[in-house]
């Protein structure tokens, strides 16, 4: 991806196809847990864990352009990682995500600790 300096750190995740079939798809990058979800026409890469008690989102359910955790049912917005009202959490951490010749890439920069 040219357009970001550095096309190296784009990696591919999983195709288009894939995320068609599971609108929830857990990919590991650099050994790290994210997940590609779709609601409706929109791609978003995410941490896998919850920040609030670490449970398995993959596990979880997408609604209204929310994820919803299995575990306490509180749910974080997709579009900006933050997280249902009375939850003493930090947001959901999210990544750079693009689609590319029927490709789904997530920015590995932004995932993998510095």
């Amino acid at each position: 991806m040219a357009d970001d300096g550095d096309p190296a750190r784009w990696v591919v995740v999983c195709s288009r196809e894939r995320l068609t079939e599971q609108a929830i798809v857990c990919v590991n990058v650099a050994g790290i847990g994210v997940l590609i979800v779709q609601d409706s026409e929109t791609i978003y890469a995410c941490e896998r864990a919850c920040p609030h008690e670490q449970a398995d989102l993959s596990l979880g359910r997408i609604a209204d352009g929310r994820l919803h955790c299995p575990r306490h049912l509180a749910w974080f917005d997709l579009a900006d990682g933050s997280m249902s009202p009375g939850w003493p959490s930090r947001g959901l951490r999210r990544y750079p995500v693009r689609e590319r010749d029927a490709q789904i890439w997530v920015d590995a920069a932004a995932i993998v600790p510095k």
